[in-house]
């Protein structure tokens, strides 16, 4: 395949290099003459370990060279790599500018082009850049239409700085935002000789799934920072500590707790937050990752009690009591609270969950419900059927089949609103 990777920084110069031993002919085009007579000389743009000696062997294999005008070689090619730079602004912002200057000159190399020429976004960009601002230059300049005459995809790189060589043929997988399954199967194609999990999204999913990840990363190198703090005021060894986490591999390090849903409640979580974030405070010990835990936490019933409220409706059915499926404990609630919520905001609640029976309630677990509702006797009912009844509309707090059932089947004549109190659709 003929390869066009637009940027000869990190990412461009990584990708062109790896993309032409793998045997594609690769074109890397950069503005900086600098960059591309330092890589027809045969050394590497960047400092990369491996990556000169494997620059040094493509280029005099011919599989590799570089340009600083690609415009003319639109045409005479299948695919371009955009890999230029969006540094991030003061106010956070990603600055697309350098994009839109590679998308134009794109869009009038594929005026002149008679194949499928597929046009890659691997910068990371905020979702919707993709199928919005770089779209929109491609086809006002090529005069052509994404997805019939060129095609259009996203694929966001996972290689870190210093082991790149190595992640670009070791990738945890290979993300592919298609506007078309033909653009899709060609990025695919691109990468036919690295074995890896290949995942087809849309453009926007694709483009998130990038920021998203290094969000991630950096939210686990700040939690465990924040461990250290206070693992080195008491005098322990945080590594033990950390090791110790990450050798749960039920829980800690596992899909368990990363799917989006309703706030997390019950006697556990919030409980032993609060102590570690109290104990932190008495040893003036910052933990500002951790102490927005809780208030984040309350966000998600705040979001479900105005998704809620802007149904204008009166009646309204709340599937879901306890803290989560399996269990009648109802300390501390997510569902509990937005009951509570909903009342306060004058409507009239019904609320069924078949792990709730009142009659069977004891001890703390019924002391709690007295409390925080005191008129429980009138909320909860003893079915389904009965909380429905004449509900003006209905909010499932549990993910359990006879609730979601209703998503799809809707209720009574369809005309009754049914949504997930959560922060997923």
């Amino acid at each position: 395949m003929k390869a066009l990777i637009w940027g000869l920084g990190y990412v461009g110069s990584v990708s062109a290099t790896c993309l032409a031993d793998m045997g594609h002919a690769v074109i890397g085009i950069d503005s900086d003459r600098e960059q591309v007579n330092v890589l027809n000389m045969g050394r590497a743009p960047v400092s990369e370990p491996g990556l000169d000696e494997m620059v040094r062997r493509q280029v005099a294999a011919g599989r590799l060279e570089a340009v600083s005008d690609g415009g003319g070689w639109v045409a005479q090619t299948d695919v371009s790599l955009i890999c230029v730079g969006t540094p991030i602004g003061p106010d956070g912002r990603a600055d697309t500018m350098a994009l839109a200057r590679v998308a134009t000159t794109i869009g009038c190399g594929l005026r002149n082009s008679t194949g499928y020429h597929v046009v890659v976004v691997r910068s990371t960009v905020w979702p919707g850049t993709t199928g919005g601002l770089i779209r929109s230059i491609l086809e006002t300049e090529s005069g052509k239409r994404a997805g019939q005459d060129f095609g259009l995809a996203m694929n966001p790189e996972f290689m870190r700085e210093g082991n790149a060589i190595k992640d670009f043929h070791e990738p945890p997988y290979h993300i592919i935002g298609e506007l078309d399954p033909h653009s899709g199967s060609v990025v695919a194609a691109l990468y036919c000789a690295v074995e890896a999990q290949t995942h087809h999204l849309s453009l926007q999913e694709a483009e998130l799934i990038k920021l998203v990840n290094n969000a991630f990363h950096g939210l686990k190198i700040g939690f465990a920072n924040e461990v250290g703090r206070v693992a080195a005021a008491l005098n322990l060894d945080a590594y033990t500590i950390m090791d110790l986490v990450c050798a749960d591999r039920k829980l800690n390090i596992s899909p368990n707790y990363l799917r989006p849903g309703l706030a997390f409640g019950g006697s556990c979580l919030s409980k032993d937050l609060r102590n570690l974030l109290y104990g932190a405070r008495e040893m003036n010990i910052e933990l500002p990752i951790l102490e927005a835990v809780l208030p984040s936490n309350r966000l998600v019933i705040e979001n479900a009690r105005q998704r809620t409220r802007a149904l204008n409706v009166r009646r309204v059915c709340v599937l879901g009591v306890s803290f989560k499926s399996g269990t009648d404990d109802v300390r501390e609630s997510p569902a509990l609270e937005l009951i509570c919520n909903l009342q306060e905001d004058g409507m009239e609640i019904r609320a069924y969950d078949p792990d709730v029976t009142p009659s069977r309630l004891t001890g703390s677990n019924l002391s709690y419900l007295h409390r925080r509702l005191p008129n429980y006797a009138d909320v909860l009912c003893l079915s389904q059927v009965d909380a429905l009844a004449e509900a003006e509309a209905v909010v499932i707090c549990k993910e359990i089949p006879p609730f979601l059932t209703l998503i799809s089947s809707g209720v009574g004549d369809g005309r009754v609103p049914v949504i997930k109190a959560s922060c997923a659709p």
